[in-house]
Formats: C-alpha cells, structure tokens, sequence
C-alpha cells in the first residue's frame, strides 16, 4: 500500500517563492494568492470567518482592544487563528478607534495565517509570535557578531507556571515543523531554558509529529 501524504506535508512543500511579496522589511504571502493555491490542491477547503454569538460583528472585544478568528478547514480538519486589530506598527488599537476596514485587513491577514498554519507558506511566520519580553536598555552594546543577541542578565527565566509559558507552548506548537534546533534558536533569544524546559518543548514538538504521523495513517 503506498503511503498517502498528510495535508500537511503536501502543503509545506509548495514552493511560495514566486507568489512572495514584500513590504517594509517583511516578506509575505498575500491572502489571496494563499487562498488561490489551497484551492488548487484542495477545492474543497472553506474558510469561516467568526462572529460574536451575542452582537454579530465579525470581531471580538474585551472592551479595550479588538480581534478576529478565522477558521480554514483543509480535508475535515480546521485550523484556528485569532489576530489583533493592530496599526501599522503593529500595536493593538483601542475598539474605540477600530474601523470596519481596520477588521477586513485583519480578517485577511489572519486568513493567511490559518492557511499556513495547514502548511502552505509556515515558513515566512517563522519567528513572528514569539512571545516579546520587555526589558530595561541594556548598559553594554550587543557584539556586532550577533545582532539578535542578548545579553544573558536581559533574558527571562522561562518557567511552566509562568504566563510566558502558554504563549511558547502554543508557538511551539504551530510552528513543530521546524523542529527542535531553530525553535530552539528563536527561544534563546529571548529566554533562558533549564534542561528540563526544553526537555518539554521536545516533547511538544514530538507530540505534534506523533499527531500528524497519526493523522497519516489514518488516511493511507
């Protein structure tokens, strides 16, 4: 019996080079040409876009900021984004000052990452939502070497009983792909790690392979 590819692994290896586009500093993939090349591999793929059950805006509120959630379900299986209405600088804006097109941006925006998070295009997310840690300026400059760097005494302890910690579990999470050397990478820059935290994030990324790898079977 031949094994038949996951989702996954079909989508992630659909080149995006010549769909990428770039703006500021950042390359991406736009919503559209994301959406145009899911449905050339798979014309069943849907995309629903939430609503708030109680006042039926395509956004949702804690009173202060705004954000979306878009689901794209791929061959019965749905992935779920949810982003912040955000300026250009990416910041939260105040629902006082969200418009109706500041949402339709965002709603197209996180389409693509729901897309991506299926496969298509993961690559170009890589290092996006790691999670900031805010720190005092640092007294001594950051050798020139290694321009991401920071120095050890600016780095935060992460801890599972910790806030921080649901937010790298659930990068780790999205992007186990990858794999454990440049999540790894990505995390040093921001955290310090005792053996027994990456010993975790091993083993969500394993968790996520074994899932997939499951997901594989089942479709053979």
């Amino acid at each position: 019996m031949s094994e038949k590819k996951s989702i996954f692994s079909t989508l992630s290896e659909i080149s995006v080079k010549e769909k990428i586009e770039r703006k500021g500093n950042l390359d991406y993939l736009s919503w559209a040409n994301a959406w145009a090349m899911l449905k050339s591999v798979y014309p069943d793929a849907q995309r629903k876009v939430y609503e708030h059950d109680h006042t039926g805006f395509n956004y949702f509120t804690d009173g202060k900021t705004a954000w979306v959630k878009v689901g794209i379900t791929v061959g019965g299986i749905e992935h779920i984004d949810y982003l912040p209405v955000m300026d250009f600088r990416n910041n939260a804006v105040h629902v006082d000052k969200v418009t109706a097109t500041d949402v339709n941006k965002t709603i197209q925006r996180s389409t693509a990452k729901a897309i991506a998070m299926h496969g298509l295009g993961l690559s170009l997310w890589t290092g996006e939502d790691v999670p900031e840690v805010t720190t005092d300026k640092p007294s001594h400059p950051v050798s020139s070497k290694t321009p991401d760097a920071k120095p050890a005494d600016t780095l935060i302890e992460l801890k599972k009983d910790s806030e921080n910690w649901d937010k790298v579990a659930a990068y780790v999470t999205a992007n186990a792909s990858l794999g454990l050397d440049k999540i790894g990478k990505q995390l040093t820059r921001k955290y310090k790690m005792s053996p027994a935290i990456k010993k975790e994030i091993a083993n969500l990324i394993k968790s996520v392979d074994d899932a997939a790898g499951d997901t594989t079977a089942t479709n053979e």
